[in-house]
């Protein structure tokens, strides 16, 4: 194996993370929501 076809078979490989040509506008709301999910079980529980 050269050293191109390592290098180009490695840049093709995903590892499961996130892609970027995905909808940003779900992406922030969700993360928002998830914020204020823990800030109202935190406030419920009595730890703040």
């Amino acid at each position: 194996m050269t050293a191109h076809s390592a290098t180009s078979a490695r840049a093709r490989t995903r590892t499961g993370g996130p892609r970027s040509d995905g909808p940003k506008i779900a992406e922030h709301i969700m993360g928002w929501a998830l914020v204020v999910v823990i800030a109202m079980l935190v406030t419920q529980i009595g730890l703040l």
